[in-house]
Formats: structure tokens, sequence, C-alpha cells
């Protein structure tokens, strides 16, 4: 008798099919920093400089469960003046079951986040119009080609390190 392919059911039943799902989302962590209220209101508002700084983390909480966390820092400045600071950690629970293992992180840090994303840029928006300034309006990221881009930066600061042994 042949043996099943992956992710064929074998004989007694067994489901091996790959299979990822959101078992639940989450805000982590939400700061949200008005320092120079109420003067920040009475000054004619110049063009605004929005700063935004993202970090993804993931771990495995459980037996075949992560969390990914995509953290989001957002700072503005009206001029020389700190209009608001949002700092944001939004996460997820995954449930991952007959992922193979060098498929693991490509969807922990690409995959994940980008479904992560829709869910955070709204707390995000929602936080700064609720701290009185217009709702911050992020674009969507391609969170797959970053994770690639830093697969080959990794990859060639690997080699670079591996030339300067030689």
């Amino acid at each position: 008798m042949a043996e099943p392919e992956f992710g064929e059911p074998v004989a007694n039943g067994e489901d091996t099919a790959p299979a990822v799902g959101v078992l639940s989302q989450y805000v982590k962590d939400l700061s949200f920093e008005n320092p120079n209220a109420p003067a920040i209101y009475q000054v004619p508002s110049p063009n605004p400089s929005v700063d935004i700084q993202f970090n993804i983390g993931q771990g495995q909480v459980g037996e075949e469960v992560y969390e990914v966390v995509l953290k989001i820092d957002a700072r503005c400045n009206f001029g020389d003046q700190v209009a608001y600071v949002v700092d944001l950690s939004f996460a997820g629970l995954f449930g991952l079951r007959n992922i193979p293992a060098d498929q693991v992180d490509p969807f922990l840090l690409g995959e994940a986040p980008r479904i992560l994303f829709p869910f955070a840029r709204r707390v995000l928006a929602d936080a700064v119009r609720d701290g009185g300034f217009p709702p911050l309006m992020l674009e969507p990221i391609d969170f797959g080609g970053l994770y690639l881009q830093r697969l080959e930066q990794q990859a060639a600061l690997a080699t670079q390190e591996t030339a300067g042994e030689a």
C-alpha cells in the first residue's frame, strides 16, 4: 500500500491537511499622549509631519498556537511641537496545524500581520480621532514583501560576514 501524500487523509481518519485559523485578536497595549494640549489646538496647524514605525513580534504560546504582535508607533508634530504620540500593540492568536516548519515564519511574519493590519489601523485611527485630531489613515502595507526583503538582507549580511572571516 502506498504512503498517503502530505495533506491527504490517512486510513485511520487522522487529518493531516495544513490548517490555519485566527483564534482571537485584541489590543494588547494602547497609549495616546497629547503632551501640548490645550495649546496645540489654539495654534494654526501647519502641515503636520508624521513618523510611523512598525515592528512585528511572534511567539508560540501553546501547542499549535502562536501570538503575533503588530506594534505601531506614530508621532505627529506641528512644526517643533508634538501634537500626539500613539503606541499600539495589536495582537492575534493563530492556530497552525500540520504546517511545514519552513512555512511557519513566513506565515507568522508575513501573512498574519496582513490579517491583523486592517483592525490595528482602525484602532489607531479611532485613537487619534478621539484625541481631537483628524484620523490617521495608514496605507496598506505589503508585509509579505517586507518579510522577503528582510530575508534577503540577512542573507547578504551572512555572506559579508563569511567573506570577512576568509
